[in-house]
């Protein structure tokens, strides 16, 4: 966060009566953080000796959301440059957004209570971040198979606020939804959730289930009844996770109660004779039995003493017992199924149990509810083993729980009188990742194994392309190569998102949802991602690690936005992609940019350079090594291999570098050409995909685009910054032309000296500019954004032809219908697609015509 201390960067903690002490009592639990003298109460020694108060917030968002059950240590407080005095940049880590939302208010909320000696109710924060958690994080079991894809290396996105998961990437993709695969049948669940159909299955196949049928009135309770006898479980046939469930019902008045809450679930309720046992959970996945748990419901043991409550209460105290998932148990909470038991056994909350009496407090075993677990995975009899993997597969569920009652699992349910009571569809695992007692599965693990078995692949390649300039072209270059290969390419550049070459979303997308949206598409099986500034700064990249980076240039452009002052912190921002490459991919990095070249010392991939002048001394020792590189030689585009060089095309047959005036066009090709190296594309391949990128407003709108007048020549490119007119201005002094036109524009949040600059650079280059107006000034007004530049212009030549048009639209119109013969007209666009109608329209128009506009 973004924070302004105000008059309290002028009081250090030392500086402020009692903050200390009141701090220390409020929070004890910061004594564990070391800070930077690293030993425990080392943050308390700083607050003593005086710190500044975003040091101390920082901290305490950090407290605050491991004292609600989200452990999370890292965090760093820096003056935030490019503003005023006691402004600073606090960053600390979340395990949910949300979360780490809240615990930022929080925090400054407690901040300013202590500085003000008031009183603060921490509980009640602790209390909404443990909700805030449990609404938001996913549940145990989808977060386990998440957290064990994770140590596999399996990308994951998760696809809503609960517990739809996708793993992988593109073609390559699976889906979980708790403990739901993309691999379960959608029949095997919907009979798992009918329990007549289940049961007739399961008693055609021979397999002991109790006696029961289905009821809807009590009518049919009392004949089911008559029928079967007492004791009987009452539940909902579409029900699961014991919802709605009553067991060992031993009389009519309770039948009724327990026939009103399963019909809260559905009119058709199972009425079954109760099996008396223990209740026990196994677990089959892929058809095989991993595991089993003892379930006891939440319950109490008399002391002869206390109160029903307070037995509770005392329970409750357990360390292993929390809010929702948070821990191994879950707390006990009196609900009506409580009050139910306790009015059946004229008891409240207020009696004392005799010493020894246990008093069953929930009519199920589910751990959700307070209930216990205890492992016996080791003990179940071959036979059992056997019986649980015949009903998944009768069922046909992948991932299955069946529900045993029995005495005893070591034993043959056939022989000692045990039941099927249940098979569920996602069931959970709370109990087999966290027994209360016995050893811990990681049921997990199979799981993964049957999405992903051994030889398949979760990924698909992924190439990301960051930089300041040139980012798209390369981008559409190097997606075009690909498709060449027969791939299914997604990409995302600045003007959309493409699958397959359709254009699936319009305007900048070079941010971390733009990725994702590639990532997440199933037909997808190869990624060229552009990757820009502003979307790292936001919000990431939108994937984990990428197989091949390309690095164009880091010049003077967006600096004083988002704590981006200066050109290094633009290089260090922009380094994240590089530092994003797995260790077997490919850096490629321009090693005539000394920014650019410096990142390959932090990496820990392989890295590949590439240089316009072949006589590059990095590039002349990076190739001595045996690296690998690119250059412009003896004009063609020539890649170094150890001492060999291999000659790809000659840059005349290169449509995008306009028979090599367009020396940056010429960069962008190198460094596809890399990219699709390192992919291992066959040199023919790629050399054809060079000849058949052929710039225009379809393949590369607003990227050099070229329109032929009769009289003059238009150009349409989205040349936006200093370094962007540079290049671009390269190539206009090669054309011959007796007069060049600008139309360019400046951008609010730039600096003064970048729209000078913008300026000078354009007076350099063309013999008459318009300046045009974007849409949005961004925080200044129109004129003095316009100002700067003309300030900017006549520092280079003081009687240059400078018109000023607000309206691209109408500056365009100006120059068309003002155009010199033979002249070369240069229109730098904000928005691409609008230009280019407005020119097409012109040409059109011009072609109908004859050949006069």
């Amino acid at each position: 966060m973004l924070l302004d201390l105000e008059d309290l960067e002028e009081r250090p903690t030392n500086s402020i009566p009692g903050f200390y002490e009141r701090l220390k009592a409020l929070m004890p639990s910061l004594y564990e953080h070391h800070c930077s003298e690293g030993v425990a109460g080392g943050f308390f020694m700083r607050v003593q000796e005086g710190t500044w108060m975003g040091h101390v917030i920082e901290h305490i968002a950090l407290e605050l959301q491991t004292l609600a059950g989200m452990d999370t240590g890292f965090g760093r407080t820096r003056e935030a440059g490019g503003q005023k005095p006691g402004v600073y940049h606090v960053v600390f880590s979340y395990i949910e957004a949300k979360a780490g939302q809240y615990t930022a208010r929080a925090a400054v909320r407690i901040a300013q209570a202590l500085v003000d000696g008031e009183e603060y109710d921490l509980e009640e924060d602790i209390q909404n971040l443990r909700e805030i958690r449990e609404d938001e994080r996913l549940g145990p079991s989808t977060g386990a198979i998440v957290e064990e894809a994770v140590r596999r290396k399996i990308p994951y996105i998760r696809l809503n606020n609960s517990s739809l998961v996708q793993l992988g990437y593109g073609i390559n993709q699976k889906r979980i939804r708790a403990t739901i695969a993309s691999t379960t049948s959608s029949i095997a669940v919907e009979l798992a959730c009918d329990k007549e159909d289940t049961k007739a299955l399961l008693e055609a196949a021979e397999i002991p289930v109790p006696k029961g049928r289905i009821i809807r009135s009590q009518e049919g309770l009392q004949d089911a009844i008559d029928r079967i006898g007492y004791p009987i479980v009452l539940k909902p046939v579409n029900g699961n996770h014991g919802r709605g469930a009553t067991t060992n019902i031993k009389n009519w008045e309770d039948a009724v109660i327990a026939l009103e809450k399963a019909q809260e679930h559905g009119r058709s309720v199972i009425c079954e004779k109760f099996i008396t046992g223990f209740d026990y959970r196994c677990l089959v996945i892929n058809y095989k039995f991993v595991a089993a748990a003892l379930r006891t419901p939440a319950a109490v043991v008399g002391d002869g003493k206390s109160s029903i409550q307070a037995l509770i209460d005392q329970v409750n105290l357990d360390p292993r017992r929390g809010f929702g998932h948070e821990k191994v148990l879950t707390s006990i909470k009196v609900d009506h199924y409580t009050e139910a038991i306790l009015k059946k056994k004229e008891l409240t909350l207020e009696s004392v149990l005799p010493k020894g009496e246990e008093l069953w407090l929930k009519p199920t075993a589910n751990l959700s509810t307070g209930g216990t677990a205890t492992d016996v995975t080791d003990i179940v009899h071959p036979s059992n083993v056997f019986l649980c993997e015949r009903i998944a597969r009768i069922i046909g569920l992948d991932i299955c729980g069946v529900d045993i009652m029995a005495p005893d699992l070591s034993v043959p349910i056939t022989e000692n009188g045990g039941a099927i009571l249940e098979v569920n569809a996602a069931p959970g695992f709370r109990m087999h990742l966290e027994p209360t007692n016995g050893l811990a599965r990681n049921v997990a693990e199979p799981v993964i194994d049957m999405l992903y078995p051994p030889g398949s692949s979760a990924r698909i390649p992924i190439v990301a392309i960051t930089g300041t300039n040139g980012k798209t072209t390369t981008t559409r270059l190097i997606a075009h190569i690909v498709k060449q290969m027969g791939y299914k390419v997604g990409f995302t550049t600045t003007d959309g998102v493409y699958i397959q070459n359709q254009m699936m979303v319009r305007g900048d997308c070079t941010g971390p949802v733009s990725a994702e949206f590639v990532l997440k598409d199933p037909t997808v099986n190869f990624a060229v991602l552009e990757t820009a500034r502003g979307g790292m700064l936001r919000a990431g990249l939108g994937f984990h690690t990428c197989d091949v980076a390309v690095v164009t240039n880091v010049a003077e452009d967006h600096l004083g936005l988002g704590g981006i002052d200066t050109i290094e912190k633009l290089a260090r921002l922009k380094s994240t992609v590089p530092n994003t490459v797995r260790p077997d991919g490919y850096a490629i990095l321009n090693a005539e940019d000394n920014l650019v070249y410096e990142m390959r010392k932090e990496l820990k991939c392989k890295i590949a350079l590439y240089a316009l002048d072949p006589n590059n001394k990095r590039i002349l020792e990076h190739t001595k090594k045996g690296g690998l590189a690119a250059v412009y030689e003896n004009h063609y585009i020539t890649i170094i291999k150890g001492g060999w060089k291999i000659r790809v095309e000659k840059v005349e047959n290169v449509p995008i570098t306009f028979n090599g005036l367009a020396e940056f066009n010429i960069a962008n090709a190198m460094a596809a050409t890399l990219a699709a190296y390192v992919n291992d594309f066959k040199i023919e391949d790629i050399k054809q995909a060079l000849q058949t990128f052929v710039p225009g407003a379809a393949l590369t709108p607003g990227r050099m685009n070229v329109f032929h007048f009769k009289n003059f020549t238009v150009i349409v490119d989205y040349a936006h910054n200093t370094h962007g007119i540079q290049a671009l201005g390269k190539m206009v002094n090669h054309v011959a032309s007796p007069h060049k036109v600008g139309i360019i524009a400046g951008v609010g949040d730039r600096r003064d000296e970048d729209l000078m600059n913008l300026g000078e650079e354009s007076a350099k280059v063309f013999d008459e500019i318009i300046i045009r107006q974007d849409k949005n000034t961004r925080g200044r007004t129109p004129d003095e954004i316009i100002g700067w530049i003309t300030k900017g212009a006549e520092r280079v030549q003081p009687l240059k032809k400078i018109i000023t048009i607000h309206s691209e639209k109408e500056a365009i119109d100006y120059a068309l219908q003002n155009a010199q013969k033979d002249s070369f007209i240069v229109i730098t666009s904000d928005v691409i697609p609008d230009a280019l109608e407005q020119v097409k329209a012109y040409k059109k128009a011009e072609d109908e015509a004859g050949g006069v506009l």
